[in-house]
């Protein structure tokens, strides 16, 4: 027993040597997020009226001045993650309009973007809508197939149906809190070198 343990007390240090790489776990997640944010605010402010509309048709208070204030937000924000700068300020709010946009554009639509029912996680609350997404699938499928060219229709993607639900906010949403409790990481940001100067503590 003695023996299992010393063996796997080494591998556990050589395992905690990897630490000395852990600024690459938040900085492939600004990586990841940053384009994210930045696209969804620039199409925002490009398109407020049109936002403003939508945001309207989704019961939110004040449309356009939210328009406005999500798109800079967005903005911003992704903008801010790219370079590593008050990560854990912007990280805040955006994962504040990811909270409302789950609950305002696509609660009602269940956990899945894509109707998937061999890999549904148990949280869907709206399996239904799963099902009823398959029967037009495949019944789209069908029609194209008989009256289109379908190897051509699908040489870039197979035909699916919009499913629609929280899927993607929540995991931009888990994303940003864990930008949120650990920053963005040593060395390839701001952040990091800002605390080094102005603070006695890079934690």
């Amino acid at each position: 027993m003695s023996a299992l343990i010393k063996v796997s007390n080494r591998a556990t240090d050589l395992l905690d040597k990897t630490r000395a790489l852990d600024f690459l776990g938040p900085l492939a997640l600004r990586i990841y997020l940053a384009p994210i944010f930045i696209l969804a605010g620039a199409n925002k402010l490009s398109n407020v009226e049109s936002i403003g509309w939508w945001f309207a048709s989704l019961s939110i208070p004040a449309p356009t001045i939210m328009a406005y204030l999500a798109g800079y937000i967005e903005f911003i924000g992704g903008c801010c993650l790219l370079l590593g700068l008050a990560v854990r300020w912007f990280a805040l709010p955006l994962m504040f309009t990811m909270v409302v946009a789950a609950v305002t554009a696509h609660w009602d639509n269940g956990w899945h973007v894509l109707p998937e029912k061999e890999l549904m996680v148990p949280w869907e609350w709206k399996k239904e809508k799963i099902d009823e997404a398959i029967t037009r699938k495949e019944l789209a499928n069908q029609i194209l197939e008989e009256h289109g060219n379908y190897d051509w229709l699908t040489e870039a993607g197979t035909i699916t149906i919009l499913k629609n639900g929280i899927e993607f906010t929540a995991t931009y949403f888990f994303m940003l809190l864990v930008l949120f409790f650990s920053g963005g990481g040593r060395y390839l940001g701001f952040d990091y070198w800002l605390a080094r100067r102005f603070r006695s503590s890079t934690a």
